[in-house]
């Protein structure tokens, strides 16, 4: 393996912001094809990019794994025995461990394959109004130390902090962006636009969309998106008012309140939502 051609895959997957793992042969015991220090590049669909582990028995194994790992954002440590097609099922009826596999094989021997996920950042998209919102300012903040790649589409803002993009572009067309789906998208129109970029962002399907709003307003507008004939499952991805009820007041603990609840949301928890 050219360490130039594994390098060039490796940064491709990452430029085009695509999740993948890395698989390496830490240790082989006994007999096998796969030597220390062999790697395979799976993509999230379970496919060999580049690079092999030493012969389709294991790389058939391992994808799977590597596919979890993607999915968990989890490095793992894989035992993988290649063994005759007897003693293999044997032992996958005997094993209990998670982190063992049986593959039918002559080899005879034992793999010891560490498995290492790369997947982006999640993005936190902040389109605003322009002039100062200390809001937007702390979301910023916040969104930054944890670790999500920050975007602020905002044509005239006033900040302190500083995003990893900022759109100022007056014209910029929403339509056009390219959203992900691990995206959110916190919307700080302050009603002027609210039902223009609302339309945009559930047309595009962005996973989560956060209105900071007033209860009023926020019922306000969900009325005329369903009179537009959003259905309740489509609405089900906007969250307005948006944030957790932490009994937040400051802009500061307003975006705190936000970013809680995008990530309570990834993590499968609920928690009471701010009337």
């Amino acid at each position: 393996m050219k360490v130039t051609d594994f390098a060039h895959y490796v940064n491709k997957l990452i430029e085009e912001r695509k999740p993948f793992a890395v698989a390496t042969v830490v240790k082989i015991e006994g007999s096998s094809l796969g030597k220390p220090g062999f790697k395979s590049i799976i993509d999230a669909n379970g496919n060999i990019i580049y690079g092999t582990l030493g012969g389709v028995c294991p790389e058939s194994a391992i994808s799977y794994y590597a596919v979890e790992a993607i999915k968990s954002n989890q490095p793992k440590l894989i035992k993988v025995f290649l063994e005759e097609t007897e003693k293999s099922l044997k032992s996958s009826l005997k094993s209990t461990s998670e982190d063992e596999v049986h593959v039918e094989t002559f080899c005879g021997g034992v793999m010891h394959i560490y498995i290492e996920p790369y997947v982006p950042p999640r993005r936190l998209i902040i389109i605003g109004q322009g002039g100062k919102d200390d809001v937007e300012d702390n979301l910023i903040k916040l969104g930054k130390i944890l670790d999500f790649e920050v975007i602020v589409i905002d044509h005239k803002p006033i900040l302190t902090e500083e995003p990893d993009m900022l759109i100022t572009d007056l014209n910029f067309e929403l339509e056009k962006f390219n959203f992900q789906s691990n995206d959110a998208v916190i919307v700080l129109t302050k009603g002027d636009r609210d039902i223009l970029v609302l339309t945009t962002l559930l047309n595009k399907n962005v996973p989560f969309i956060g209105l900071v709003a007033s209860s009023k307003r926020a019922e306000h507008n969900i009325n005329i998106l369903k009179e537009k004939g959003f259905t309740d499952e489509q609405l089900s991805r906007l969250h307005t008012p948006v944030g957790i009820d932490i009994g937040a007041i400051t802009p500061a603990e307003i975006a705190l309140s936000i970013l809680a609840e995008i990530i309570s949301l990834r993590s499968g928890k609920h928690y009471p939502h701010k009337k």
